[in-house]
């Protein structure tokens, strides 16, 4: 019968899918591992590749490119971005979820061990600003943040395919998440504990998405 041909692949197509995702996710930790200690630029990808005891090739078809294997978790958070706006609840508007998501404490500014989290910053950031390939695919990133948030707005508004707002606004926010990501690595660069950044962080950032709620348009004027 097909339901029973389909039920017997079920399980080994789970066990496939779950044993892909080990070996993404343990060759994307090996490249971290190293990057971290040696800079971006000081690892190649067939040193990844031993780390991980795959085959350079394997590194391949899980990650395309070297810049891939550091922004392995870019296209999660792209998704869980995305997300994040489209199921925010009735009534909410886009910017006020996307600051609700954006202002959600993350990765090194989450955790308890004051000393951990300034450490794990201040080696990312340093990876990242002396790697001239990282900052370009981070442009990159953003750009496609920018272009995917602005056709969801578009779709939701059912906006024109000429219509320019919801790419102004879909430019607006990510330009307030780029702001407040340059903001976290010049205090961490400048030596600033993790705690003391966060808290700045989240005062800038309600101001940040306060000036875009109001308009910009007595926003700066010339006296």
């Amino acid at each position: 019968m097909p339901g029973s041909a389909t039920q017997a692949k079920g399980p080994g197509a789970g066990l496939r899918d779950r044993k892909k995702a080990q070996t993404r996710q343990a060759i994307a930790d090996a490249a971290r591992r190293l990057f971290l200690e040696r800079g971006f630029e000081g690892v190649t990808v067939a040193e990844v590749a031993r780390e991980a005891d795959v085959a350079e090739k394997t590194v391949f078809n899980y990650f395309p490119t070297k810049e891939d294997l550091f922004y392995s978790r870019l296209e999660a958070f792209e998704e869980e971005l995305l997300d994040a706006i489209r199921e925010r609840e009735s009534g909410q508007s886009v910017i006020a979820a996307f600051r609700e998501f954006v202002m959600k404490q993350r990765g090194a500014l989450q955790m308890d061990d004051r000393d951990q989290a300034t450490g794990q910053l201040r080696a990312i950031s340093r990876v990242i600003t002396e790697s001239p390939a990282l900052l370009a695919r981070e442009l990159d990133v953003f750009a496609r943040y920018s272009e995917s948030l602005a056709a969801l707005i578009a779709a939701e508004t059912r906006a024109g395919a000429d219509a320019l707002e919801p790419r102004v606004v879909a430019n607006a926010l990510i330009g307030v998440h780029r702001a407040l990501i340059d903001y976290v690595r010049q205090r961490t660069l400048a030596g600033d504990a993790a705690p003391d950044i966060s808290r700045a962080l989240r005062t800038r950032a309600r101001r940040a998405f306060a000036v875009l709620e109001q308009g910009l348009g007595d926003y700066a004027v010339k006296p």
